[in-house]
């Protein structure tokens, strides 16, 4: 059923697969896949890496609860200018990656750029957390939006009963893993499919909202940044929900041996995303604050749901939907790229060697896929997943900081390197700093949770000795491991 695919497709980096203990290798050890070898086919082509980033970007935050933000920024100026200072700060992390992504040719995102810039260690650590925590929870969570809003019709009148809400959700977490599992192409089909949903969602909010301001509904506008001051504590947790909402630019550098001539459109579709969607962010809001106040979205539980009523009347139950259908792209689009640095750190000897396995005539990362449905599952039904996803934001961004300042250091490191799209040196030296001070603001805004999460991810450590730098493993031990 399965058999191991012992090279890359492409390979650019300084580290062969299956390098267990995280011993370099030789430089430039890019080469074809053997002949006979099962790979992960070219696939992923311009429109679909736009349908990606898109796809899994938007997902039920705008439509739920811009008030995250609104709420620790104090007015609706202020909340407006850190919607679009995140879009642009977003954008200038998806242009670093851009660049990494077109000079070093492999899958896994994150962990790729750590293992080639920083060595194993630290790269181990960010996949150890994202498996064990991150992305089964930040499925689950998305995943309950899902099962709340697509049962949002059937219940009008009264709560939908939690226990309803999981099973639906877990049938839908269950269709994500199989779809991905089954067809590469159908995947990506159904994911450009659900990007074109989103998008109308989102003009279904903006195009009203523009006949709003046309009317002269600008009442909510004036003095604009009267309120609450925003304060020390409350700025960084605003930029949080800014960057969570933006959050998902980086996915495309997931699966780039599995794009169509990576150096041209990885660039084209992360600029063409992030323009697209920090525009539709910014008009989005807009568009609710022309008929809701911002008192009333701090008590709108969705805020979509509450604009829609006050202005389509019976057309409002359409958007529940287009949540749910939102949500299940975001769910989608995160399992499609995630699976693939699985894949590549089980390639590297991180991980399980079975999850470097390819379906024979799938042609799928079938066990990096199905790994994560356990996982998502116990913590959809055990977990408390919004405080796990507090513990480890602070982790996420951390990260993504250290492969931005990666980028400068290989620009020392390795000169020589191919660039074929490279952008200016400030634009990393901004964006990294940004991540590094957001990070460092957290520990003095939010101690308790920060702490738990920098606790969490240091287990990565001693883990990283055991498992991978430990050589003398006893039998059963090693057999566990798949080695």
């Amino acid at each position: 059923m399965f058999r191991k695919a012992a090279l890359p497709t492409v390979s650019n980096g300084s580290y062969l697969q299956g390098q267990a203990n995280g011993k370099l290798s030789s430089m430039d050890s890019g080469q074809p896949a053997r002949e006979g070898k099962v790979v992960l086919k070219k696939k992923v082509t311009l429109l679909r890496g736009i349908s990606i980033i898109i796809g899994t970007i938007i997902g039920a935050g705008i439509f739920i609860s811009p008030k995250g933000i609104l709420k620790n920024t104090g007015s609706v100026g202020m909340s407006l200018t850190v919607w679009t200072v995140c879009g642009i700060l977003s954008l200038f992390g998806a242009l670093c990656y851009a660049e990494l992504g077109t000079c070093i040719k492999k899958s896994g995102g994150h962990y790729t750029y750590i293992l080639e810039a920083f060595g194993p260690l630290p790269a181990f650590v960010r996949v150890w957390v994202e498996l064990l925590i991150i992305r089964p929870a930040a499925t689950a969570v998305i995943s309950l939006a899902f099962g709340r809003y697509i049962l949002e019709p059937f219940f009008m009148q009264c709560e939908i009963p939690e226990l309803a809400i999981k099973l639906i959700t877990a049938v839908g977490i269950t269709l994500v893993m199989v779809l991905n599992s089954t067809s590469v192409s159908w995947s990506a089909r159904i994911q450009m499919f659900l990007t074109f949903c989103k998008l109308v969602a989102i003009l279904i909010i903006i195009v009203p909202g523009v006949i709003q301001l046309i009317k002269g509904e600008t009442q909510h506008f004036k003095n604009a940044f009267a309120g609450n001051d925003a304060s020390v504590m409350g700025l960084p947790l605003a930029f949080y929900s800014g960057m969570y909402a933006y959050s998902g630019w980086f996915y495309l550098n997931f699966v780039t041996e599995e794009v169509e001539n990576p150096e041209k459109n990885i660039p084209l579709a992360i600029c063409i995303s992030m323009i697209i969607v920090t525009v539709g962010y910014v008009l989005t809001n807009v568009a609710y604050f022309t008929t809701i106040s911002a008192g009333e979205l701090l008590l709108s539980k969705a805020v979509a749901v509450t604009f829609a009523e006050r202005l389509m009347g019976d057309f409002s139950l359409a958007v529940p939907v287009f949540v749910a259908l939102s949500c299940f792209g975001s769910m989608n689009g995160g399992i499609f790229a995630v699976s693939r640095m699985f894949f590549v750190a089980s390639r590297e000897g991180h991980l399980p060697e079975i999850l470097s396995m390819i379906h024979v005539r799938k042609h799928t990362p079938l066990p990096a896929v199905i790994v994560l449905h356990p996982l998502t599952m116990i913590m959809l039904f055990t977990g408390d997943l919004y405080s796990l996803l507090n513990f480890l934001s602070f982790a996420r961004w951390l990260f993504i900081g250290l492969v931005v300042a990666g980028l400068i250091y290989l620009r020392y490191k390795r000169p020589d390197m191919p660039r074929p799209f490279k952008v200016p040196l400030f634009i990393p030296a901004l964006f990294s700093f940004t991540c590094l001070f957001m990070v460092a603001l957290s520990l003095y805004s939010d101690p308790v949770n920060t702490g738990i999460g920098f606790a969490i991810t240091l287990t990565g450590i001693p883990a990283y000795y055991l498992f991978i730098v430990w050589d003398n493993k006893p039998k059963w031990f090693r057999k566990l491991l798949g080695k």
